[in-house]
């Protein structure tokens, strides 16, 4: 028979993969002056002029708050088998210091046993960028206070859940935290300070570490402490030595200030001696390494498209477009004469490439970097201009062949040799998407921002379908 006729092998995945769908409390959650909860620096920072597309706000975002047990009730009808979602530290602990608001946990308590009645598996991640405001006041990130800070919550919220959520993450995409927040100022709360920035980073590595013992001392020993990373795919224009080292000089602020301390123990030399003209890294004190490098139960890995780069030519001159928002300040200190180049291919509405290949490297290389060390994809996903159609049904069929070539590319990468247990799409639904606003949707269950319903994409119900059977539907599948 001819080749186009024969059977098409179905991909298949290890039958105790997890099936998820992940959310961030500000992006979902609204009643933001409900039950105690005060403001975090997204709060602030969505509320100044000019910061926010259109001026949006997380203030109602799409009102999860009080809409959870529907929610969880529609994770349950899709199939999923896991939930990854964040705790609002302003919620929680209003001031970042002191006694926990009960009402704030209380609201985390009911979501965790709403989802274990439904069958699914709780993910819990402790901080996806939502800092109290009242420590950024203090000096946020950039003072080593912040980091014993997330400690103590850790601990606050490792002992009011850790007997029944069993997946814990520390941190979510630090990176973003770091640079986003503090460099190129796109994300809260907006500071453009690139020795401040990097000062950052260590804190939250040393947050990362106080955080994990904190909740080992609270939590049952089953329970597994991870860390969410959003290390980058880079790669180089050419082989010329000037463009690799341009890779190196983005690597190391991409993926080794955070991997290599939290991994190895260690940050590259490579990575101290780009970034010297900046700073001394005095603020890395003695016995800070060992903190970091505490054993982890698994890793997290956060991916969406990958960065190419080359040496430049000239210093970049006017605002910045490298696939993490436009500012006329970097979020790479001591990378300017690094050039950032849009790498070819299908789009999403981002503007970011579509290439599962920059998946499957990803999950080898940390195959290689922490050998035996269990993985997790914590976010991939895809926004598009998805709309109703007259019966009132989405479909979005860009979406399904994105989620069928990244988890084809997951399940490549088992076969490969990596242990890869479970897969969390961004996002369970359509959300505030930062300093985007509402203008973008990654959600498979789409948001009339209007009233709030909830309606399930084709996607979602392909996902869902996937979910159940272990094996991916056909992509005309919808």
């Amino acid at each position: 028979m001819p080749d186009s006729a024969q059977p098409v092998t179905p991909v298949t995945f290890p039958p105790a993969f997890l099936w998820g769908a992940a959310t961030s409390a500000y992006q979902i959650e609204g009643a933001v002056r409900e039950d105690g909860r005060t403001p975090s620096i997204w709060d602030t920072f969505s509320h100044t002029p000019g910061k926010t597309v259109g001026g949006e706000t997380g203030d109602i975002a799409v009102d999860h708050y009080h809409r959870f047990r529907d929610d969880v009730a529609l994770m349950a009808e899709l199939g999923l088998t896991a939930y990854r979602f964040s705790i609002s530290w302003s919620r929680v602990q209003p001031t970042g210091r002191g006694p926990a608001v009960q009402r704030g946990l209380d609201f985390y308590r009911n979501l965790v046993d709403e989802l274990l009645a439904h069958g699914i598996k709780p993910a819990v991640t402790l901080y996806h960028w939502d800092l109290p405001q009242e420590l950024e006041d203090a000096g946020g990130w950039p003072e080593r206070d912040t980091a014993y800070r997330f400690a103590e919550y850790a601990q606050i919220v490792g002992e009011a859940l850790g007997d029944r959520v069993e997946q814990w993450i520390t941190l979510n995409e630090p990176w973003c935290s770091a640079f986003l927040g503090y460099a190129s100022g796109v994300h809260a709360p907006g500071r453009t300070d690139p020795a401040a920035s990097l000062k950052a980073a260590h804190h939250l590595n040393l947050a990362h570490g106080l955080g994990a013992s904190a909740l080992r001392s609270v939590m049952p020993a089953r329970n597994g402490v991870a860390v969410s990373l959003n290390s980058s795919v880079v790669r180089p224009v050419s082989d010329d030595p000037e463009d690799l080292a341009a890779r190196q000089r983005i690597d190391d602020l991409a993926n080794g200030i955070f991997h290599g301390p939290i991994l190895h123990g260690a940050y590259p030399q490579s990575l101290l001696t780009a970034t010297a003209p900046l700073t001394d890294w005095d603020y890395v004190q003695d016995g800070d390494l060992a903190l970091i490098n505490q054993p982890l139960d698994a890793l997290g890995l956060n991916y969406y498209t990958p960065t190419l780069v080359s040496a430049a030519e000239s210093a970049p001159a006017g605002p910045r477009a490298d696939g993490h928002g436009e500012s006329a300040h970097s979020p790479w200190p001591g990378a300017d004469d690094v050039a950032f180049h849009q790498t070819p291919g299908e789009r999403t509405e981002m503007g970011w490439t579509i290439d599962p290949t920059g998946l499957h490297d990803l999950i080898m290389r940390y195959t290689r970097e922490a050998p035996g060390l269990p993985l997790y994809i914590t976010e991939n996903g895809a926004a598009y201009d998805d709309k109703p159609d007259p019966d009132g049904r989405v479909h979005d069929p860009e979406r399904i062949a994105y989620l069928h070539g990244h988890l084809s590319a997951v399940r490549r990468a088992i076969e490969d040799g990596a242990d890869v247990r479970g897969y969390y799409l961004w996002s369970l639904m359509d959300n505030f998407e930062w300093s985007y606003g509402y203008d973008k949707r990654f959600g498979a269950v789409y948001v009339d921002y209007t009233t709030l319903e909830r309606t399930p994409k084709s996607s979602a119900l392909w996902y869902g379908r996937a979910a159940r059977s272990g094996a991916l539907p056909a992509v005309e599948s919808d």
